[in-house]
């Protein structure tokens, strides 16, 4: 992390710390507890940025998890994707995955305080941006670290005439070091399951679930989510530790992610649900119009 300025937020009520990469995707690589760290490292900072391969909190944007072709269209409007062109980048199968923005440099930092960072991207000053998301915007994001919680607000702001779909999301690998990840214990609030095909793409059936709590165990899940009410509460907890993600408002889907192959639980705030850009069913800000999406880590 030596080639990249981090910032690191400081909760003044403990010891918990975030640090952040504005140059590296304003990707969160770091949360703290007390020199305890809580978020998956994965392969690291250097992989994110050379490889796009995810760790600690990255934003998936202006689409979480994976559209269904390399294409999509708006308003009669169709938009091609390029793999490679434009930040977009494709999984084994060769479809896009989440968004355009992994590890993007030209974050503009507008506030740094103890426990606040600020930062924007204007899509209307990016002709490379705007050719895979064509929708004139700006985006903000605000992070504070007060009271043992990293809470997150997302702000799209429509800058001209065009709509601007709301598809994104963030993939935060939560750890719980020193205690084994078969004794972890996850907590999910009641909405509704979205099953999936072997590509990770949204069968089309749909089916309630019920709060739970169970043990992981060796289980592996990779399972999408709709119907996520404001306020929900998704937790991870093991070895007198819990750490709680809040989806307070604007995200009303969720990928909840426990790979076989690392110690990570993944409890992702997703502003529509998975391939939504290609299928519709998601909001839209307005002309000259804000909307603001929120979630908070909470650190028990």
């Amino acid at each position: 992390m030596s080639d990249f300025e981090t910032v690191t937020l400081r909760d003044p009520s403990s010891g918990l710390t975030a640090t952040y990469v504005p140059e590296a995707g304003m990707v969160a690589t770091s949360l703290s507890d007390d020199g305890v760290e809580l978020l998956g490292q994965r392969r690291g900072l250097q992989a994110y940025v050379s490889n796009h391969k995810t760790m600690g909190i990255p934003i998936l944007y202006p689409w979480a998890n994976r559209l269904s072709s390399m294409g999509y269209g708006v308003d009669g409007a169709v938009v091609t994707l390029t793999p490679g062109t434009g930040g977009v980048r494709t999984d084994q199968h060769g479809v896009p995955i989440h968004g355009t923005l992994a590890a993007y440099k030209d974050w503009h930092v507008t506030t740094v305080l103890e426990s606040q960072l600020t930062a924007e991207l204007d899509f209307a000053a990016r002709p490379a941006l705007l050719a895979t998301f064509p929708f004139p915007h700006l985006l903000t994001l605000d992070v504070t670290l007060l009271e043992r919680t990293l809470t997150v607000r997302t702000t799209v702001t429509a800058t001209t005439g065009a709509r601007v779909p709301l598809c994104f999301g963030f993939h935060p690998y939560l750890q719980l070091p020193g205690t084994p990840r078969a004794q972890w214990e996850i907590e999910l609030p009641a909405m509704r399951h979205q099953p999936v095909n072997a590509w990770g793409i949204p069968t089309g059936r749909v089916e309630d679930r019920s709060a739970s709590t169970e043990v992981l165990g060796d289980k592996f899940i990779d399972d999408g989510f709709d119907e996520v009410q404001p306020g929900s509460v998704f937790a991870l907890s093991g070895g007198g530790r819990r750490i709680e993600v809040h989806f307070d408002q604007g995200f009303t889907a969720a990928q909840v992610y426990a790979p076989g192959d690392d110690d990570v639980v993944c409890f992702e705030p997703m502003a529509a649900p998975t391939d939504a850009l290609r299928r519709g069913g998601y909001h839209e800000v307005q002309p000259g119009e804000s909307f603001t999406a929120q979630f908070r880590i909470k650190v028990v």
